[in-house]
């Protein structure tokens, strides 16, 4: 495929399916959906006892857009902390919508969505499982922002 949309690393990603599944004792569950599209993602968080992010699964009934995010999430969240996640939301946010800079490792990997930024329609589908993952920390005693 020669779309920018539809790059080589996120069909990879999305393959790869980095912490796909449940965890089976989740500290948290959260999720997001888009009802432009219909995509829905769910997550589960296992924290230590610091917040962090110690596992993760997700599961993305979505398109390979929503599916390549979620992967990077399963393979990079572990040590986050809620505010690192808010963080990730608001530079991947500004890459799409402004042709920003990327965000810096472990998420790095978000640069194989820089050929979105002309697809406004599809910035959602980035960002839907980021957006769960805040969700699941929302559920989390003491760790709403």
């Amino acid at each position: 495929m020669s779309d920018p949309l539809y790059r080589k690393e996120i069909l990879r990603l999305a393959a790869d399916a980095h912490g796909a599944g449940h965890l089976s004792n989740p500290d948290a569950t959260g999720s997001a959906h888009n009802p432009t599209c219909g995509d829905k993602v769910t997550v589960d968080l296992a924290l230590d006892a610091e917040g962090r992010v110690a596992a993760i699964a997700q599961e993305a009934k979505a398109c390979v857009l929503t599916q390549a995010s979620a992967s990077i999430l399963g393979q990079a969240l572990a040590g986050a902390r809620r505010e690192d996640v808010e963080r990730l939301a608001n530079t991947v946010a500004a890459m799409l919508a402004a042709n920003g800079e990327p965000p810096s490792p472990p998420f790095d990997p978000y640069t194989a969505f820089q050929g979105a930024v002309t697809h406004r329609n599809r910035h959602r589908c980035v960002l839907l499982p980021i957006e769960a993952v805040l969700d699941a920390f929302d559920k989390v005693p003491n760790q709403a922002a």
